[in-house]
């Protein structure tokens, strides 16, 4: 059960983040069309607002493409998808540190062939895996969990991740771009 006591830890603190921002009536704000507005209406404390909300959403694990269309929707192609890097890296690192302070490297701990298995690669090529895995699955908030949990240096955590996130990040802008002039949305 020793194993299991950091997994279990972080799961109680998903549940209580999950019930709290339900509660208080903070889910109202994760979509679309609140980060849009907010954006628009208050540049600089909007844009603030949009990346405590990112990293409040990826915790909660809200897809990060919510917020990657509001910004390209409000900010345009370049400036969406720089507001976006900047928000995505800061919730990353930030889920990483609250995650590994809850769980540590909860990970490492379990005697699963499968998971020792995934570790050891990971500990082969850190930095190359993560890359990998963000232009893949971007800040998909499961990941960040893992990753947390994996015990993988900060520094190794934080390279691969951005260098990751380049790359589906501007698709995705160009994607959203697209879609807001095609549709009239921006």
């Amino acid at each position: 059960m020793r194993s299991y006591k950091g997994l279990l830890l972080v799961i109680a603190f998903l549940l209580l983040l999950l019930a709290v921002v339900e509660f208080s009536g903070l889910r109202e704000h994760f979509n679309l069309r609140f980060m849009h507005q907010i954006i628009v209406e208050h540049q600089l404390g909007g844009l603030l607002i949009f990346v405590l909300l990112f990293c409040l959403g990826n915790l909660i694990h809200v897809p990060g493409l919510v917020f990657l269309a509001a910004a390209v929707l409000a900010l345009g192609r370049l400036w969406g998808g720089v507001a976006t890097y900047i928000a995505a890296s800061v919730s990353c690192i930030l889920t990483y540190f609250t995650i590994r302070f809850i769980g540590g490297d909860a990970l490492r701990e379990l005697k699963n062939p499968y998971a020792i298995r995934v570790l050891a690669q990971l500990d082969r090529h850190p930095v190359k895996s993560i890359a990998l895995l963000r232009t893949l699955f971007q800040t998909a908030p499961t990941l960040n969990y893992v990753l947390s949990l994996s015990g993988v240096h900060f520094y190794q955590y934080l390279l691969g991740t951005l260098l990751g996130l380049p790359l589906p990040i501007t698709l995705y802008c160009v994607f959203f771009d697209y879609l807001g002039k095609t549709l009239h949305l921006n």
